[in-house]
């Protein structure tokens, strides 16, 4: 049996318009982050992953931040990517939409050369990442106003 859903890079503007709804829902409304700082400059460089239900309707996101804009989060290492804004609406929670954004964002960055993914997982979360291979490091701090600890895989 086929997943119910369909995971693939965001290529044209009405997916990405699915994935910025997706991470509003998510990220603004349910977890009350300043719609200001939702958005930033690296959504236009970003390679953006979409989940989408066989009926269209946006499940999923998440991106990958490669190159210099990727350096900031992964200290400075160009062969490291950084995974970022992984958002799974309320309705697909729980269906594996996740794990196979995630996956989506790691092929996405082994296609373009990187040995590993970083990522700046909620502290709530850690449990999910570790059991898809990362492993934190460093201490815990905000973003956002929410717990936060980086994380890496190798690939």
């Amino acid at each position: 049996m086929s997943a119910p859903y369909t995971v693939r890079v965001a290529e044209d503007p009405a997916d990405r318009e699915a994935c910025f709804a997706v991470r509003k829902d998510v990220f603004v409304v349910e977890q009350g982050v300043d719609e200001d700082i939702e958005y930033d400059v690296y959504d236009a460089v970003a390679v953006h992953v979409l989940a989408v239900r066989e009926d269209g309707v946006p499940l999923g996101t998440g991106r990958l931040l490669h190159g210099a804009a990727a350096a900031a989060k992964t200290g400075g290492d160009a062969s490291v990517g950084s995974l970022g804004r992984l958002a799974v609406s309320r309705a697909a929670r729980g269906l594996g939409v996740g794990v196979a954004l995630v996956r989506a964002i790691e092929d996405a960055a082994r296609a373009r050369g990187l040995a590993a993914v970083d990522l700046h997982a909620q502290t709530q979360a850690l449990g999910f990442y570790e059991r898809l291979g990362y492993a934190p490091y460093g201490p815990e701090f905000p973003d956002a106003g929410i717990p936060h600890r980086a994380m890496r895989r190798a690939l």
